[in-house]
């Protein structure tokens, strides 16, 4: 698995790749770490939005997806689900911001509390496979 890259482009961030199909139907690792990998480069510019400084990544975040599939059954099939709920709230909430920085406001506030809520799903996530 590639560790998550230290820059972004903010006027890419809303790229986030297509999912052909779900993760947790193929049991493919590569596309869950795909999908992991895309949610934090939209927080990241969440993050930059709220003008915070960019987070580095612990092990345990970046192990993820790998965790998962080696745990597998009902545990990968919920670290998936939380991903794409997780993806699900991130990528419209970064859209949003956006379109309103593009009008010259100020979205620092909200910017905040969608990083807030990102770091609190995050961890949920990662309580679903517990680590030694």
């Amino acid at each position: 698995m590639s560790a998550m890259s230290h820059e972004f482009d903010l006027s890419q961030a809303t790229m986030l790749p297509p999912v052909a199909a779900s993760p947790r139907l193929l049991g493919d690792v590569a596309t869950l770490a795909n999908q992991w990998e895309a949610v934090h480069e939209a927080a990241a510019a969440v993050g930059h939005l709220a003008q915070l400084g960019r987070e580095e990544p612990t092990d345990e975040v970046l192990a993820l997806p790998l965790r998962a599939a080696e745990t597998g059954g009902y545990t990968f099939e919920a670290v998936a689900r939380g991903i794409d709920d997780l993806s699900a709230v991130i990528q419209p909430g970064l859209r949003a911001l956006l379109a309103i920085t593009a009008q010259g406001k100020d979205t620092t506030a909200a910017a905040l509390t969608l990083w807030r809520e990102f770091h609190h799903a995050r961890a949920a996530i990662l309580s679903i496979v517990e680590t030694d």
